[in-house]
């Protein structure tokens, strides 16, 4: 007996190690997904256009190897020759060009963080709203199977009464017809379950048993929220808004890119060139070698209005976002008041949703007592067990309602 209590007990640990509840399905997805990995290449992309824009502070070297025919000879270059050139430039100013280009790519980057973080979230909301799914699918099933249950045992006790004559067929039949909706009804519960599996699989990247979830977050209601905290919250820390606010900083550094056109370039060189009279350099009989250094500045005076064109367009880029980022700003602020609302009606209704169950129980318990005593009809006994299954399939709603706004509550502060 001790053997076989160890051995229970073994077995109850090991099912509740392997039950899966909210927070593990949610790493789960966050690590099988692809669109996290595309996410992440994203980010990586940003990585490299960052180092792309870094490269204009390095210097440049260069080799040059030119082979020349003439079809005679000159006074200063002979009908065969080459020349030999490696040169190191490095542009030392350029309207500040370099500095903002990296400005930029900084804040694209950041950009993509932001996006990273945004889909990581959504994953983990749809993740929540399908395993919410399933719960709701399992308790009407668990609804369903109480009404098939309780009108089996009606139907089994009006055959009983039907042959002893206390009922005539057309009660017992009404008794049957509900008796087989119950059935139906149970049945395609069932279905609904399997497929909303299935769904939870799909978002989180990995095949799933039912068996083995852990429904126990859906046992402690969510708790009342303060709505100025989460509004907040939400216009500081949503990723949408960071991101769309980086996008408009890398436009505006963009645009000071642009100006660099009006200032002067200025570019140091040093090269070192070898003259040889010979296709091949160190096989003529003439050979020179030169080392030069130079300092090159070069401004442009006139390029067809084009770089006043394109600081100005940059600038409408920038001031377009402006508009969209207050639109964003905008409609997540009614999507939370409207989340709010909803939030706080489902809370008060988990409460109204209890007592009608608890009344729909005790009308059905009368009920039942009066049929047994030939007081009420069969058809008032078939009403009142469908009040009670109405009743439960209510509650069942309310919770699902409850915790579907708490999901998007936080997804909207992203606080998963």
């Amino acid at each position: 007996m001790k053997l076989c209590s160890v051995v229970l007990c073994v077995l109850l640990s090991a099912s509740v190690a392997c039950a899966m509840d909210l927070a593990e399905m949610q790493k789960m997805a966050l690590e099988n997904r692809q669109v996290i990995k595309q996410y992440i290449t994203n980010l990586e992309q940003g990585e490299k256009n960052l180092t792309l824009a870094e490269g204009a502070y390095y210097p440049s070297a260069d080799l040059y190897y030119n082979v020349n025919s003439l079809d005679e000879h000159s006074l200063i270059e002979r009908k065969e020759n080459s020349t030999a050139v490696a040169s190191i430039s490095w542009n030392i100013f350029s309207g500040f060009r370099d500095k903002y280009s990296v400005k930029s790519a900084e804040l694209l980057k950041e950009v993509d963080t932001h996006k990273l973080k945004g889909v990581k979230q959504d994953i983990m909301l749809r993740v929540a709203l399908a395993f919410l799914g399933v719960y709701e699918r399992r308790a009407n099933r668990n609804v369903a199977e109480s009404a098939f249950q309780t009108l089996e045992k009606v139907y089994r006790d009006g055959e009983s009464r039907y042959q002893v004559g206390l009922i005539g067929k057309n009660e017992l039949l009404k008794f049957r017809v509900d008796y087989d909706n119950a059935d139906i009804t149970l049945k395609a519960a069932e279905a609904g379950l399997k497929k909303s599996v299935h769904q939870l699989s799909r978002q989180v990247g990995a095949e799933l048993i039912f068996e083995e979830l852990d429904f126990e977050d859906f046992k402690t209601l969510p708790s009342e929220i303060n709505e100025d905290e989460y509004t907040e919250k939400m216009l500081t820390g949503r990723s949408e808004i960071k991101a769309l606010q980086s996008v408009i900083a890398s436009t505006s550094a963009r645009a000071d890119a642009e100006q660099a056109d009006y200032y002067p370039r200025v570019d140091v060189i040093g090269s070192y060139t070898k003259y040889d009279d010979d296709y091949i350099t160190g096989h003529g009989s003439l050979e020179e070698d030169e080392l030069r250094g130079r300092l090159v500045m070069s401004m442009n005076l006139f390029k067809g209005f084009t770089t006043e064109a394109k600081v100005a367009k940059t600038r409408l880029q920038s001031r377009s976002l402006g508009y969209e980022l207050d639109e964003l700003k905008n409609t997540l602020g009614t999507d939370l008041k409207d989340l709010f609302i909803d939030f706080q009606v489902a809370l008060q209704n988990v409460g109204v949703a209890n007592r009608s169950i608890e009344q729909a129980q005790e009308n059905l318990r009368i009920t039942q007592l009066k049929y047994d005593e030939g007081l009420q009809r069969e058809s008032d006994l078939l009403d009142a067990i469908t009040s009670l299954s109405r009743a439960k399939y209510n509650y069942v709603a309310v919770i699902r309602t409850l915790f579907a706004n708490d999901f998007q509550l936080t997804r909207m502060i992203e606080a998963f």
